[in-house]
């Protein structure tokens, strides 16, 4: 059994805090632009045709930013806590103490994707892949975040690596933000790009979006079973939790574009 006594603010100099939360959002986004213009290079190395360049990648990284945490934000106000959030309006906007919607986010990176690629006349599907590709790397590091604030804890457990969290009632639960950091961080990431590199998905634009979709849902339903319900939204039907609902869309999704694009 552990006691959870991180810190979340990782340095404080009085008027200004940066906190953990910050730091693996930061981290996830340099990790992930970086590892985005690898595969691009590795595109130019093997000669696939491709709309994507490292330069016009470098512009699309400011439209991808604002999506993930206006999105994210968004998100996670309108679906999780609108109530509490109507009712302290200015909070919404203290990104910082945490509260970010997967969902939300994927809906802002997908619009921001969009707009870029019209303005740009690029291939929306080639973007939106390559973003799939390094999505896991933000997904780790955030629900690493995610743990180190002690938020969206796990269940009740006995378990031996079980965790004493102190807004979880002193009693042991599972860690579930790194049950999640492993299923939707690491896990994920050895799937989507074993996928990605495989030559039928890159001449298939849109594939390995799917593919993103589909198994990232999958992974998330598995670690919701671990998770305790936000106490605000409680179970749906008894047994079913929000994480669950909006992960069972995605997967739908997924699995349509999926078979469109296996179909055609």
């Amino acid at each position: 059994m552990i006691i959870h006594n991180f810190d979340p603010i990782f340095i404080d100099l009085g008027i200004v805090q940066i906190r953990w939360y910050s730091i693996a959002y930061i981290l996830g986004i340099v990790l992930g632009w970086i590892y985005i213009k690898k595969i691009i290079l590795n595109y130019t190395q093997k000669n696939i045709s491709s709309s994507l360049s490292e330069k016009n990648f470098d512009d699309i990284i400011i439209y991808l930013i604002f999506g993930i945490i206006i999105g994210g934000r968004l998100g996670y106000v309108s679906i999780y806590n609108f109530q509490y959030y109507l009712s302290n309006f200015l909070e919404i906007f203290m990104i910082w103490k945490g509260g970010m919607s997967f969902h939300g986010g994927l809906i802002g990176v997908v619009i921001a994707s969009f707009l870029f690629a019209k303005k740009n006349k690029l291939n929306f599907l080639e973007i939106v892949d390559a973003v799939s590709c390094a999505a896991p790397i933000g997904l780790f590091f955030g629900r690493i975040a995610n743990f180190i604030n002690g938020e969206l804890y796990g269940k009740v457990s006995t378990l031996p690596w079980s965790v004493i969290f102190p807004t979880g009632g002193y009693i042991p639960r599972h860690p579930s933000q790194l049950y999640e950091a492993a299923l939707e961080g690491i896990i994920l990431f050895i799937i989507i790009n074993f996928f990605a590199f495989k030559k039928k998905a890159i001449l298939k634009f849109g594939l390995v979006s799917s593919l993103f979709l589909i198994y990232y849902s999958i992974l998330r339903i598995i670690g919701e079973m671990f998770r305790e319900p936000d106490q605000q939204l409680g179970y749906f039907f008894g047994f079913v939790s929000m994480g669950i609902i909006l992960s069972t869309i995605t997967l739908i999704i997924g699995l349509a574009i999926y078979f469109n694009k296996r179909q055609r």
